[in-house]
């Protein structure tokens, strides 16, 4: 794709996230596409979750590799394996693994100096890496998760604090300073930005890093970002690079097929079923690794899927002990089985290969944003009921801006591990708004159009001259003359 420079090094280190660890591997790979020497650091659990495509590539002649290291577990009094936060990971078992984090900190600084890396990138949540770079001499890239309007949204909110003289939790407020009218409700603001707390100063920390750093990363391209691509370069004073959608760039072909899993055959049921229905016939139905329903919206979500009148495929978390609801699961399960009007996935899915067959029509998405860019990807609009961090902010975006989402109705902001006992969407409001995506009506063919194009343009990005493939091409050449001064430097 471009000249190599083995004598590039970039050494990567994700956040122990599985939405976070995906796209920033994904990321990685793709720089050893254009023949950057790439070593990604995690422990065995996390790696887990990418080393197979690491070994496809390593195969293939990329110049990439996974080092790992031992997670504290008994420092931190945490038992073998668990060192992800997840949908599955105990809740008192969070701040643990962040200490564990902390205590690794000083090994992830020895292997950025033993590896000679020319240049780290690291996750938001490693704040610290940039006075790490700045010792060390060497750029500092920061990926940042979640979308450019969600960041400059949230930047809008802490500066004007609009949501400040509103009198109810629900009376809508205009957010001032961003080049569209966006309006919220105090609800559904984040809770770090309503009154301070640990995350507040942790995003304070993050921000600061970034303005610190030599430049951002985003899943994204020019297109989707549009006036927020500048904006949020001009609030932030930062260089900013969209180098996505990673997911599509780094896993074409057999990787779509086979990313974190060993195989995909033909026979496997999602497909066996998905191959029965129509074009654009069926909605796919996902929230995420970091979200497990309490029983009430399961029986919501089902309830709502059913009525619609529409196919759907709907994955669930795996049935974890002291979960309730997996009864009526499989009785509903069962049920649409019988009909041939639903198929429920139980675990991981392979979701690149579902959003690209043809009989998925949308998507009902938590926004969370490796989701959302999937599926732009796919060309499919969205049912968005956002949950937590700033998905919120990418439901905006989704409705408000890209006009490519219905809204099903969820107001309230709530932590990633305290969802509410109460359903917050009822099944009536869920039926209402797959009706509406999936319709025939001029609104719903509308949101489908402007899909499809948003999908052709994610295409153009990562195509050769395209803009995220120039974003690439233009951060290996800074990092290439950063490291050709400071020799010079070293002559002189």
């Amino acid at each position: 794709m471009a000249e190599a420079d083995h004598q590039l090094k970039l050494v990567f280190l994700p956040f122990f996230s599985t939405s976070h660890i995906i796209p920033l591997v994904d990321i990685a790979r793709i720089f050893a596409i254009f023949g950057v020497d790439v070593t990604i650091i995690a422990t065995p659990a996390n790696a887990a979750i990418f080393q197979k495509s690491i070994d496809r590539d390593s195969a293939r002649g990329q110049p990439i590799r996974t080092h790992t290291l031992k997670f504290p577990f008994s420092e931190v009094d945490l038992p073998e394996g668990i060192e992800t936060f997840n949908a599955d990971t105990p809740r008192d078992m969070t701040y643990k693994i962040h200490r564990g984090l902390s205590l690794l900190k000083d090994q992830f600084e020895q292997l950025f100096q033993d590896y000679q890396a020319d240049c780290i990138v690291t996750d938001m949540f490693f704040p610290w890496s940039v006075e790490t770079a700045a010792k060390m001499n060497i750029p500092r890239l920061i990926y940042v998760g979640g979308s450019r309007f969600a960041h400059a949204l949230g930047h809008a909110i802490e500066k004007y604090e609009p949501h400040a003289k509103v009198e109810s939790d629900t009376d809508t407020f205009v957010i001032p300073g961003l080049p569209d009218e966006i309006r919220m409700t105090l609800l559904q603001v984040p809770d770090s930005l309503r009154t301070t707390n640990e995350f507040t100063y942790m995003m304070k920390a993050i921000k600061d890093s970034e303005r610190k750093s030599f430049g951002s990363l985003f899943d994204s391209f020019s297109v989707l970002d549009g006036a927020y691509l500048e904006h949020y370069k001009k609030v932030m004073g930062t260089k900013s690079w969209g180098v996505g959608p990673v997911s599509a760039w780094a896993n074409q072909g057999e990787d779509k097929a086979k990313r974190g899993r060993a195989k995909v055959e033909e026979e496997e049921g999602w497909l066996k079923w998905l191959n029965t229905k129509t074009e654009e016939s069926v909605i796919y139905v996902s929230f995420g690794s970091m979200n497990r329903f309490p029983l009430s919206h399961l029986i919501e979500i089902a309830h709502g899927l059913e009525s619609s009148g529409h196919n759907f495929l709907w994955v669930v978390p795996k049935k974890q002990k002291g979960d309730e609801g997996f009864e009526f699961l499989e009785e509903f399960e069962k049920r649409v089985k019988e009909t041939n009007r639903g198929y429920v996935f139980k675990g991981w899915a392979p979701q690149l290969l579902i959003l690209d067959h043809p009989a998925i029509g949308g998507v009902v998405t938590h926004c969370g944003w490796n989701t959302v860019m999937e599926s732009v990807n796919a060309g499919l609009p969205m049912v968005t009921w956002p949950l937590f961090a700033e998905q919120f902010e990418n439901e905006k975006l989704l409705v408000d801006v890209l006009k490519i989402g219905v809204a099903v109705g969820c107001k309230e902001w709530r932590n990633w591990d305290d969802l509410p006992e109460e359903a917050a969407v009822t099944r009536e409001e869920i039926r209402k708004a797959v009706a509406l995506l999936m319709g025939d009506g001029e609104e719903a063919k509308e949101r489908r159009r402007k899909a499809k194009e948003l999908s052709q343009e994610a295409k153009k990005a990562i195509e050769v001259g395209g803009s995220s493939y120039n974003s690439v091409k233009e951060i290996i050449e800074e990092i290439r003359s950063y490291k050709r001064g400071k020799v010079m430097d070293k002559e002189a």
